[in-house]
């Protein structure tokens, strides 16, 4: 019998994270490494303007391009960093933006340069929609390989996609490396997606975005790592002049994907821009520290310098990523596979987004099984 399936379907495999995630329900007290989650709550403030909002009935649609007080607030927030004229779409999360954008640019044949680790999503959206990844690898210390970036653009890229802090590496780039990246996009004025969910987690040094130096970029930015709003969806992203019909294209599609954001979460994230997290990022940074200092001598590992993940080298002589990981998972520890990530299956993936007992306790079982 001919399967009711779309073609594209067979072009993307069930996220490898959320397989894990599924898996941590099975087990009793697992150290869970897994999922990219904070472990702290929404403020208080926003939770309460969440259900002030619900409650004053702000409970149908917004516009398709997002609620009129928002859009404008960020918008006037995007002109303090970006010296372009900002247009603004809310979207339901990074991910529901990085949908919008790849269906809005992508055509059957045309070429994705994709750092190589990367998020899961920016393979298997390329793929679905006809695209072709051009992997450049940043092997061993995951820094931005802008000369083999340089190398890879043909007359068929389209795209380059940017990810700084890194998910999976928690690589954060320099300013001179996104300068640089700069300059190799505009000789062929190639498009670049910045995906910027993790900026608020730097933790050596400030954070630089490339929309400040590339006006062809398109800035996705969101909420749910800095203020643990994950099951919200909530999102944006702003671009210059010269991708300001890419926006109205996201905005078409949009209408009639996801219609718009959650309009009272629209409402509530209005809020953030009064929230001091500081106090949950220096949090953060000691649990980086405790990660790096735990496991770098044993594995080898590059320090993290942003989100809250590490890209761990498997010791030598235990096997490939995904062997090691089964041995891990065996001993209660849930970690992600680097081949989730990566064309390589040579690492694997930590989320310290959990307490400080629990960081203590998996650093304890990945050095004895690294010298078992």
């Amino acid at each position: 019998m001919e399967s009711i399936l779309a073609e594209r379907t067979k072009l993307i495999d069930a996220s490898g994270i959320r397989k894990v995630f599924a898996l941590a329900a099975t087990l009793k007290d697992p150290v869970n490494f897994s999922i990219g989650q904070p472990d702290f709550d929404v403020p208080d403030a926003v939770k309460k303007a969440a259900i002030e909002a619900i409650e004053r009935g702000f409970n149908r649609y917004s516009q398709t391009a997002g609620d009129e007080g928002l859009v404008a607030r960020v918008i006037a927030e995007a002109k303090t960093r970006f010296p372009w004229d900002p247009k603004v779409i809310i979207t339901s999360g990074v991910s529901g933006g990085l949908l919008l954008a790849f269906m809005s640019m992508i055509n059957p044949g045309d070429e994705v340069i994709i750092p190589d680790p990367y998020f899961v999503m920016y393979k298997h959206l390329a793929r679905m929609f006809g695209g072709t990844c051009v992997y450049v690898d940043t092997y061993p210390d995951f820094r931005l390989p802008v000369q083999k970036i340089a190398a890879a653009i043909t007359n068929r890229t389209k795209l380059i996609v940017l990810n700084s802090p890194v998910n999976p590496t928690g690589a954060v780039f320099t300013a001179k490396e996104i300068a640089d990246l700069a300059e190799v996009a505009s000789r062929r004025q190639i498009a670049i997606i910045s995906d910027e969910i993790y900026e608020d987690f730097c933790y050596d040094q400030p954070f630089e975005s490339i929309g400040k130096v590339y006006d062809k970029t398109l800035v996705l930015k969101g909420y749910s790592k800095t203020y643990a709003m994950t099951g919200w969806r909530m999102g944006y992203a702003a671009a210059g002049p010269k991708l300001h019909e890419l926006i109205e294209a996201m905005t078409k599609i949009q209408q009639y994907s996801f219609v718009c954001a959650p309009t009272p979460f629209q409402k509530a994230t209005l809020t953030t821009f009064d929230c001091d997290m500081s106090s949950f990022i220096a949090g953060y940074r000691k649990k980086r520290d405790m990660i790096f200092n735990g496991l770098k001598d044993r594995f080898g590992l590059a320090k993290p310098g942003g989100a809250f993940y590490a890209f761990v080298p498997v010791p030598k002589g235990r096997g490939t990523g995904s062997e090691f990981v089964k041995q891990v998972i065996e001993n209660n520890v849930l970690v992600i596979p680097g081949n989730v990530f990566s064309e390589k299956d040579t690492h694997f993936r930590i989320s310290y987004a959990t307490t400080d007992d629990k960081i203590a306790k998996g650093v304890e079982i990945l050095n004895r099984l690294a010298g078992a």
